[in-house]
């Protein structure tokens, strides 16, 4: 087992997949951060395995949000996908800790 992050700079209004569970791995998604880049507010839309975990949630100029509340268990091929409203807008950090499939 090992922790780890995964980033993706300035997500804008195209749906970008910030992570993917590799083939016969499972990972527990421990963290998940959004920063707002710009000096409007911002609505963050983030799916974990193809659910809303937030929906259009506002993240006010120049500041971050934690959207998670706990743990989520990803298995292999689950997908983390960030949106936002606006252009370049979101910097996104997961941080998770990786294992293989029992």
């Amino acid at each position: 087992m090992a922790f780890n992050n995964q980033t993706s700079a300035a997500v804008g209004t195209s749906e970008v997949t910030v992570y993917t569970v590799p083939s016969g791995k499972e990972d527990v998604l421990v963290g998940v951060n959004l920063s707002n880049l710009v000096t409007s507010q911002i609505a963050v839309t983030v799916k974990v395995a193809g659910v809303h975990l937030i929906k259009g949630v506002p993240i006010p100029a120049n500041t971050a949000f934690s959207p998670l509340d706990g743990k989520i268990v990803l298995e292999a091929g689950d997908t983390v996908k960030v949106t936002s409203d606006t252009a370049s807008s979101c910097d996104v950090i997961l941080s998770m800790l990786n294992q293989d499939e029992s």
